[in-house]
């Protein structure tokens, strides 16, 4: 069972927040409310927060910044990962990630399955990585927000967590890339 070595010390990471929304402002975003809270509840730093449309152009811009930029550890989204036509998160995902993390999607479907049955099929939540950096795309209900925050991202996202984690890797993220300079 998963559980947290006390010994080590706390690490903070910097995240990114995105909300994908056509319709949700500063000031009736819950699900990006929900998600900061929590954030900055479990230790670590919200760098940056913005709000995007729908489109997966504009997404995608704003994630290759995000990505590029060295203070940010990790990005989180939050809305556009259903199966309608104006979502398009996953979408935008796809052409920045260089590796997929298949089991965040099917950890977080295993999980809401358990509270909202079938209809967890309608999820397109992913995660992957995209030059060093973590990218996670969640569904834009505050619900989802918590199951996928509370149930999965705190404990990976702490480096006391045991058996073992992600900031643990994130110094290795990048090892390709010096491997390929060396030769």
């Amino acid at each position: 069972m998963a559980r947290i070595d006390e010994s080590r010390a706390f690490l903070p990471v910097n995240i990114a927040v995105l909300t994908v929304s056509d319709t949700r402002t500063a000031d009736n975003d819950t699900s990006g409310d929900t998600l900061v809270s929590r954030i900055e509840a479990a230790g670590h730093h919200v760098v940056t927060r913005a709000i995007e449309q729908d489109d997966a152009n504009a997404i995608e811009v704003l994630l290759r910044r995000w990505i590029a930029d060295a203070a940010i550890d990790v990005v989180v989204t939050t809305g556009g990962t259903g199966i309608t036509g104006r979502d398009v998160t996953p979408e935008a995902f796809d052409r920045v990630l260089d590796k997929k993390i298949e089991g965040f999607g099917e950890l977080f479907r295993m999980l809401s399955y358990q509270k909202i049955g079938t209809s967890t099929m309608q999820s397109r939540a992913i995660g992957g990585v995209a030059s060093g950096t973590y990218m996670f795309a969640l569904p834009g209900s505050p619900g989802a927000v918590k199951d996928a925050w509370d149930d999965i991202l705190v404990w990976q996202l702490d480096i006391r967590h045991r058996p073992c984690n992600l900031v643990e890797l994130m110094p290795r993220l990048q090892e390709h890339l010096r491997v390929a300079a060396v030769r």
